[in-house]
């Protein structure tokens, strides 16, 4: 059974940090590309970043260049995503993804709430 179990989520004030994990189990984690995505009401779901299954080659929206780390740990079935310099319209639901040729996952969601 294919699981993609988000945490680390939170409300924070504007300039601080959070790191979202993202515990996978079910499948072979290695050879998967992971993503997390993000969704705002009102908003279509978007891409934050990803990061490939061998070489770990990461690609990030422009609007959190910079200021976001996406990273994986293997023998963890883990991928992370280090948030820092908040902004808040970085607040969303964001979405751990998992792609390999025609499967994806995705997990449930967790809430980021940036706000003074």
């Amino acid at each position: 059974q294919v699981q993609l179990v988000e945490s680390g989520g939170g409300l924070v004030q504007p300039g601080e940090s959070l790191r979202l994990s993202c515990v996978a189990s079910g499948f072979t984690f290695s050879s998967f590309t992971m993503s997390w995505y993000r969704q705002s009401p009102g908003k279509e779901r978007e891409l934050v970043a990803d990061i490939t299954s061998i070489a770990g080659r990461t690609n990030y929206a422009d609007s959190v260049k910079g200021r976001f780390t996406i990273s994986r740990d293997n023998s963890k079935s883990t991928v992370y995503l280090q948030m820092n310099s908040l902004k808040p319209e970085d607040t969303a639901v964001y979405y751990c993804n998992a792609k390999f040729s025609w499967r994806m996952y995705w997990g449930q969601g967790i809430q980021v709430t940036v706000s003074s």
